[in-house]
């Protein structure tokens, strides 16, 4: 199906971003599909705000604050509510991400095969050589989160994820940080029928001398939250409405949408 079938929805959280946050959103405007960008100012003392209010003149750029530094999760929860789009997809505010990898990571919902996209920095790529120990906690997070969940995946701690709106917008996410991830992960692996794709993408490290934020404390509260999501969490608190209603919704839009491109071919 073509891309301009869909509205993409990008999500931004930035928190003491203001020397990378315009060039992120100048790449990501650069990419080639319809789309609404999402900044959500996680209380930052630096000059991000005013960088983000700035951008926030142009067509299709929205500006969020949040009231004091409540994490990439509570910031991550603001745009999803605040997303329009068809496709949402999360972005970072630094260079770690290239916004150049966003036909890879769209072209699985694009062509009708999945619901939900993972960008792994692990599967096989050209990628710059980063922090041994770095990759390791990511590797040992993300085993621990497959054997939970049954589901193998190769990069659990990824920015890069891509949700069809629905999707996201049902599942009921309580983590403010960086628990966000093991969190959403753990929820998705328990609907039926979603369709659930990881493809590979590029990476460059940042150090933490670059501004890099997530440290060894957020991998111990991500080890016992992995945990919590896991075992300890009921569909009712997961989800605002039962998941395969969900499933059910795309899986009709799909026919939809097949069945006006088989129309418009004729």
């Amino acid at each position: 199906m073509s891309a301009r079938e869909w509205k993409l929805s990008i999500v931004i959280p930035a928190y003491n971003e203001e020397r990378t946050l315009a060039t992120v959103v100048e790449r990501v405007n650069a990419t080639p599909f319809a789309k609404e960008i999402l900044i959500v100012n996680d209380g930052s003392k630096d000059n991000t705000r005013a960088v983000m209010e700035e951008l926030a003149r142009n067509p299709g750029i929205k500006a969020f604050d949040q009231p004091r530094n409540m994490g990439k999760g509570a910031a991550l929860r603001r745009g999803f509510e605040e997303a329009t789009g068809d496709i949402v997809l999360v972005q970072d505010a630094d260079l770690e991400y290239n916004p150049a990898d966003y036909p890879k990571l769209l072209a699985p919902i694009l062509q009708g095969r999945a619901d939900v996209v993972y960008g792994s920095r692990f599967s096989p790529v050209e990628r710059k050589v980063h922090s041994y120990w770095h990759t390791l906690g990511n590797r040992a997070l993300t085993t621990l989160s497959n054997w939970l969940a049954d589901m193998y995946m190769t990069d659990m701690e990824t920015c890069y994820k891509v949700f069809r709106t629905p999707v996201i917008q049902n599942i009921r996410l309580h983590s403010d940080r960086f628990g966000f991830e093991p969190e959403v992960t753990a929820k998705i692996a328990r609907i039926p029928g979603l369709r659930i794709w990881e493809v590979p993408i590029s990476y460059n490290y940042r150090t933490y001398a670059e501004g890099k934020k997530i440290g060894w404390k957020d991998g111990v509260s991500t080890l016992a939250r992995i945990a919590w999501f896991n075992l300890g969490h009921s569909e009712e608190s997961a989800f605002r409405i039962p998941p395969e209603d969900i499933v059910r919704r795309l899986r009709d839009e799909d026919a939809a949408r097949s069945s006006k491109h088989r129309r418009v071919e004729r």
